[in-house]
Formats: C-alpha cells, sequence, structure tokens
C-alpha cells in the first residue's frame, strides 16, 4: 500500500497545496499532510489551527494530517514511509527542491523524492504571498480554501 508523506509549514493552507493533495491521491493510497514545526519561526495560525484547517479541507479518508519538528527523513523513517512528494512552482524552486531531496538521499539512501508541478492555476501562489496580501487587506479568495479564507479574514479583521 504505497503511502507518501507531503510535507509544509502549510501556514496557510492555499488551494495549491490542495491541487497536490488531491493529485498526490490519484498516485498513492495514502498521504501523510506532515505540518513542519518550526519552533524559530513564528506562524500565523498555531499548529493545532493548521491541523483543523487542513483537516476541514481535506476530509478524505485517504488523508492523515501529522506534525513532525527536526528532520524530514527521521519523522519518515519513524512513519515508515520511504516516498516524500514535492510541489514545485518554478525554476526557482527546483534549485532548493533538488538541494533538499539530495541531502535527503544522503541522510537516508531508501527515502525518495517526487516531485510534482503544481497547476498552472496556482503556480504564482505562495503562503507567505498570501499571508502578507491578506494582512493589508488584500482579497485572497479563490487563492485559499473557503474555510481559510473565513479565518484569515477573521485575523486580519481591521478594527475601527
Amino acid at each position: 500500500m504505497p503511502v507518501a508523506i507531503y510535507p509544509g509549514s502549510f501556514d496557510p493552507l492555499t488551494n495549491g497545496h490542495l491541487s497536490l493533495i488531491q493529485r498526490g491521491l490519484q498516485m498513492f493510497d495514502r498521504l501523510i499532510v506532515a505540518i513542519a514545526v518550526n519552533p524559530k519561526k513564528t506562524p500565523l495560525f498555531t499548529l493545532e489551527e493548521r491541523r483543523e484547517l487542513i483537516r476541514e479541507a481535506c476530509p478524505e479518508e485517504r488523508v492523515e494530517v501529522d506534525a513532525f519538528q527536526g528532520l524530514l527523513v527521521d519523522y519518515a523513517k519513524q512513519r515508515r514511509v520511504n516516498v516524500l512528494l514535492r510541489g514545485l512552482r518554478a525554476v526557482s524552486d527546483f534549485e532548493y527542491e533538488f538541494q533538499l531531496a539530495n541531502m535527503n538521499r544522503k541522510l537516508a539512501p531508501g527515502i525518495e523524492t517526487v516531485f510534482m508541478m503544481t497547476g498552472e492555476d496556482y503556480f504564482y501562489i505562495s503562503s507567505q504571498l498570501v499571508r502578507e496580501v491578506a494582512s493589508l487587506g488584500g482579497d485572497v479568495a479563490g487563492l485559499v480554501p473557503d474555510n481559510v479564507l473565513a479565518k484569515l479574514q477573521a485575523k486580519f479583521a481591521r478594527k475601527p
């Protein structure tokens, strides 16, 4: 039963992420959406908020939402999963992802990385850009799932 881990910060989950999850489910029997916890960063949404937002947007039984801290390959070994799913938006993503994949291969030779191109509708979307636009009062409808949009609007509601 092929399983893959789709890691990321998902702060917030975007429609680009959702597209990769849906397409990943066409390749794998199960997908673990693994939220990376970096204690050196201050995310917009808490870990629990991100878990809930992903679960609401991905009610599919074959999607498991989990979190990890530390090296992704250590987490993959712990979960006994040997495939990592990564999305590529642009050539600049490829360089960084190529370095990561090769480092992961050096650290854990039995773990493979599968790259999937982001759909043409979402190649310009990043969580960072969505956060920035939403924080400045811009409309991010259509870039994020409806539940994430509502949470962003509440987070950045303008106080009179």
